[in-house]
């Protein structure tokens, strides 16, 4: 039987790609998200036995995504696609326990053997990911902890995308009130006085994307 995918990607194109690729491989994709809060709900519907998410989509990031999907559903398998390799993304993709990281640019020789892999209960990074964990752990060094919880995280990343926080509160299911209160909490971690500085923190960090 065919492993069943839950594949998550904003951009119509490149997910249409992997789906090709993927079923060229014999895997049977069955349902296509175009932003995180999607994936959720669709990993919940389908319980798929893995789900291959972008790093950077709308309404919550792949990690986010991810921390979500294996609460409702431990048995799914995650494989994260990134376009970047930074320490601290990749090492809060693994203690999330995401089980595949795979680089945008090595996608199509990496993804397959990886979706292989996590499917035997095996862990698949790419090289350079790899590399980044290796070095890591040989030089004793830690990644810096995020300073923002996931639900701070996911306003951030709205505000970064222009939203309003009448428009915040709606699709979260927040007051007003309450995501005004998000706001100032993430301002004052991370010390940053206005939107233009949230909306450069939330590029550098891999929470938004031009």
């Amino acid at each position: 039987m065919a492993v069943r995918i839950l594949l998550a990607d904003d951009h119509g194109i490149v997910r249409e790609g992997f789906k090709a690729l993927l079923e060229g491989a014999g895997f049977e994709v069955v349902a296509g998200a175009t932003n995180g809060e999607e994936a959720v709900r669709l990993a919940r519907d389908l319980s798929p036995e893995v789900a291959v998410l972008d790093m950077e989509m709308p309404m919550l990031r792949g990690v986010d995504a991810a921390e979500q999907i294996l609460c409702a559903r431990p048995q799914t398998r995650v494989v994260i696609l990134s376009m970047h390799a930074e320490e601290h993304q990749v090492m809060a993709a693994l203690e999330a326990g995401i089980r595949g990281y795979v680089l945008k640019t090595q996608a199509a020789e990496d993804l397959i053997e990886a979706i292989r892999a996590v499917t035997r209960g095996e862990i698949y990074l790419s090289p350079k990911v790899a590399t980044i964990v290796a070095d890591t752990y040989l030089t004793g060094a830690e990644a810096q902890p995020d300073p923002l919880t996931p639900r701070e995280r996911q306003v951030l990343q709205l505000v970064a995308e222009g939203k309003t926080s009448k428009e915040i509160a709606a699709l979260l299911k927040l007051s007003v009130r309450t995501v005004e209160t998000y706001r100032s909490q993430i301002m004052d971690k991370l010390k940053i006085r206005d939107t233009v500085g949230l909306v450069h923190y939330a590029i550098r960090h891999g929470l938004f994307h031009l």
